[in-house]
Formats: structure tokens, sequence, C-alpha cells
């Protein structure tokens, strides 16, 4: 490596003093400028976590910078990482019949506004089929029945680990996925789920919350557990609304806040600013 290199530190441990000072200044006889430091103690579970963002002079590589890092992740043993903080995450996109999330992703990739790479769009359907081509994006139909589930997560793992993928993002696939696929994508797999309407489960659930006269819709991006819309938070938001809205107009709002709340929740996964702490998440904002 020739130029300087900008990278990000992720780590976690039991909290303890000098953690701090000691990623401080062994990142500084590096020669490496720190940009951007996060940090935060849970006073619950007596865990700590830090995202470092800092840039490596020229001639130093992450791997360097990671060499120097072993000994003080070592004396406090550590959970951690280095990345390239310019590279693109490589996703693979889930959709069903709604498009909305799809598109939104796909736009926000093209403009430069999300750090990912879309390597694979799959479905259970062929609806998403021409704006995948459209967008030079794989696509693969996998059929799923509940006969056939076992042999479709198994193809859908295949592609996934085929296609480069680092992160699974189920962008309104409204399929249920096993607990053994679950627990092997482990913090891989992202969700977007109206959370704002935790009593209206099952089909239509915002024409349920317009006979019910709700007052606030919105919608959670998390990770995937075998708890069914009940994974680690990562994001959330939601729009006030009133009797005046019709059920169609509700939809259109939560399609929208849908769409913006799993970017948010895709960003700041790819930014690395994501820490898993039990059944909670730690996110640093930028």
């Amino acid at each position: 490596m020739t130029d300087s290199a900008r990278l990000v530190l992720n780590l976690s441990c039991e909290d303890k003093p000098g953690i701090v000072a000691g990623i401080a200044s062994t990142l500084a006889n590096s020669g490496c400028n720190i940009l951007d430091s996060a940090q935060f103690g849970d006073t619950e579970t007596g865990l700590f976590f830090m995202r470092v963002e800092f840039m490596a002079p020229e001639g130093v590589s992450r791997e360097d910078v990671s060499a120097a890092l072993a000994s003080v992740a070592k004396r406090f043993q550590m959970d951690w990482a280095v990345y390239d903080a310019t590279a693109l995450l490589p996703i693979l996109v889930m959709v069903s019949k709604f498009d909305h999330c799809l598109l939104d992703l796909i736009y926000r990739q093209r403009m430069g506004a999300l750090p990912v790479r879309i390597a694979a769009v799959v479905s259970n359907h062929t609806d998403a089929q021409p704006i995948a081509e459209m967008n030079r994006i794989p696509f693969h139909h996998v059929p799923v029945t509940r006969d056939t589930k076992p042999e479709a997560e198994a193809k859908l793992l295949e592609i996934f680990e085929a296609s480069g993928a680092e992160l699974v993002v189920l962008a309104r696939y409204m399929q249920v996925l096993s607990e053994d696929l679950s627990t092997t994508l482990s913090g891989r797999v992202i969700n977007i789920h109206h959370s704002f309407l935790p009593a209206f489960k099952g089909a239509k659930p915002y024409h349920q919350a317009h006979a019910r006269g709700v007052k606030l819709i919105g919608a959670t991006g998390h990770y995937v557990t075998s708890d069914l819309d009940e994974g680690p938070i990562i994001e959330q938001d939601a729009e006030r609304v009133s009797h005046a809205h019709a059920a169609d107009e509700l939809v259109a709002i939560g399609r929208d806040i849908e769409a913006r709340v799993l970017a948010r929740a895709v960003k700041a996964h790819a930014e690395r600013r994501v820490f898993l702490n039990g059944v909670k998440t730690v996110v640093f904002r930028p």
C-alpha cells in the first residue's frame, strides 16, 4: 500500500481502565491520525464498545496496524477487527413482490449515498427480475413452499457464499427464515418490519391499523434471529397520522418509512457502526 489508508477499528471487551489510552497510544506510535472516535461503557453488562476511524500513513497497511494493535487487544481480551473504511460492503438483497425497498437501495447505491455493492438479488417471485436485470445485478429466482423450504434455504446459502456477500438484506422478503438459517447467518441478516403496529400481525397490517384509528405508524430495521421480528434493533422511525388518512395512504406512508429506515440500518452496518450487545445493539451515529 503506497497511499494513506482510511481505516476503522471496532472493538468490544470487558470494561476496564486504560482501554482508550492503550488504543490511542498504539495508533499514535504507528503514525496514525484519529479522525473520529466513539465509545460506550454499558454499566448493565459491564461491556465496553469502541469505534475508531483513522488515517494510517503512507506505507502502513491495514495488516501493519492490526499487528501493532494485537498486543493491547490481547491484554484486554478484545473482540476486534480493523476494516478498510473506503471499501463497499457486498450485500445480497432478498425481496418478494413489494419492490420499494429494493428500488431505494439500488438508487442510494448508484448515487453513492450507501457504501454497498449489491452482489445479487434473490426472490421467491419473478416480479423484481426486470429491476435487477436493468441495473445489471444478478437475479436468482428461488421459489419457496412449505415442503421445499429446506432446499430453498440451502440454495440461498449457496448463492450468498458464491456472491461474496457479507450481509443479507430482507427488503420486504415475505418468507420467515428458519431457526437453522437465522443461526448460521447470525449478525449478517437485516430485516425491515412495521414495528409501530405491534398489535396488528398477519395480512394487511396498515389496513388493520386504519380500522383501529392509529395515530402513529413506523418501521424498524433489525437483525434477524430465530425470534420472529424480535431481533436486535438497529434503526427506527415513525410518522404521525390521523383519522383523515385512508388505509391506502397509510400504506404509502409506511412504504416510505420502511425504505428509509432499512437504508439507514444497512448504512450503519456497512460503516461498521453497529455492535451487538446481547439482545440489543450499540449504534454509533456519525
